[in-house]
């Protein structure tokens, strides 16, 4: 039998019993279709937080108080952390280092804040000037406050939108007064609106200056401190300085954590990976549930096709053109479903996308070949079983319907 005519047969078998030739056709393209979108959710995911990264700018450092250590011999590693404080005057410090553009100290604590009888708790951070420009953050109103009111406590602050609007409502809030844990400050400037950045949420949030945080809430301990480098590439020379400058300062103590945009990037990626893989790997389940229903209803065929197996052996055909017309039938099956279900996946990616632009779902490439492999793996494999059944028919037993 020809190449041509064999694909030809196996079409017309799949046209002459239309509902079975559905029923598993859908089952290959949900089976598809679900890989394809719980990836897209796992990229969509790694993608977001590409776009989040990116808002800080292409060159953040951030340097936390304290190091973890592993101490003892034994085979459970106790971590403990140094107690010495990252203080303002250490901040300043850094901003001499020659790859250094900007630093930004935060301060963080929770206030009380209220207004003419309204009140509500709201986490507070202290800072100097230089958190607009490295945290990109603009304002809708009002202005961001000066290196004066920065380096003295001045009672001055900048409101998130949310807040804004659930202690002002309508009503203009720059210039007014409310207060902080029972402080009094003015309202300056309002955050334009947007949404979480990195975990933090800037519009529950109010900005002070960072000497008026010290006092707010009498600690001289940084919570962080953000750094916005010059040029690019220089991030290992500038730790390499941030620990030799705090070693200084700290009595030879190398008490800081360092963490650099391009190391968390890495590491979000990896683990979204890993996870987006793991994802595709329980989706592609469904895909082995369909292996099996093409197997079951192959064999069904198989029974109820003896007489046609019967008359093609008597017509000449071997044991092996017998094999290859059911392995081609479910071949072009799985074909037409995993079309189908790569149709489906990125029409439904689409869709989302347009209904939820905020989160961008993506199907990954791999996923895309993974499944369209896997797919049709699994349709040869569990429809070999039957084809390798009808292929030890005796012709005259099969005429005969035995």
């Amino acid at each position: 039998m020809r190449f041509e005519d064999n694909w030809q047969y196996s079409w017309q078998a799949l046209i002459r019993h239309k509902l079975r030739t559905v029923l598993l056709l859908i089952a290959v393209a949900i089976g598809v279709t679900s890989v394809l979108l719980l990836t897209s959710l796992g990229e969509g995911a790694r993608l977001f937080i590409e776009k989040e990264f990116s808002q800080l700018g292409s060159e953040i450092m951030v340097v936390l108080p304290g190091k973890k250590e592993t101490t003892g011999g034994g085979s459970v590693p106790v971590y403990g952390s140094t107690p010495r404080d990252l203080t303002i005057e250490d901040a300043i410090a850094m901003k001499k280092i020659s790859t250094v553009k900007a630093i930004a100290p935060i301060i963080a604590g929770t206030s009380l804040l209220s207004y003419q009888g309204k009140s509500r708790e709201v986490i507070t951070l202290g800072s100097s000037k230089e958190i607009f420009a490295v945290r990109k953050l603009n304002l809708s109103k009002g202005k961001i406050f000066n290196s004066k009111a920065s380096d003295l406590a001045k009672p001055v602050c900048v409101l998130g939108a949310t807040i804004k609007q659930e202690l002002f409502g309508n009503q203009a809030a720059v210039g007014q007064w409310l207060r902080f844990s029972g402080q009094r400050f003015r309202v300056i400037g309002v955050l334009q609106e947007r949404g979480e950045s990195m975990g933090l949420d800037m519009r529950q949030m109010a900005i002070i200056p960072i000497r008026s945080a010290e006092s707010l809430f009498n600690s001289p301990a940084l919570f962080r401190v953000l750094l916005e480098l010059k040029h690019a590439n220089t991030e290992q020379y500038t730790e390499d300085k941030l620990r030799a400058l705090i070693k200084k300062r700290h009595e030879g103590e190398d008490d800081i954590t360092i963490l650099t945009q391009n190391s968390l990037m890495n590491a979000f990626n990896k683990i979204l990976t890993l996870v987006t893989a793991s994802i595709g790997a329980i989706a592609a389940i469904s895909l082995v549930v369909a292996g099996f229903l093409i197997m079951n209803v192959s064999f069904v065929s198989v029974s109820r096709r003896k007489e046609e197996i019967g008359l093609l052996k008597a017509l000449g055909a071997t044991a092996k053109e017998i094999r290859l017309i059911f392995l081609t039938e479910a071949l072009l099956l799985v074909s037409l479903g995993v079309l189908t279900g790569l149709i489906l996946g990125y029409g439904l990616t689409a869709l989302a996308a347009i209904i939820w632009p905020v989160f961008p779902v993506s199907i990954p490439w791999w996923a895309t070949l993974a499944s369209i492999v896997v797919a049709l793996a699994i349709g040869l494999l569990f429809s070999w079983l039957p084809a390798a059944h009808a292929a030890k028919h005796d012709p005259v037993l099969a005429l005969r319907g035995n």
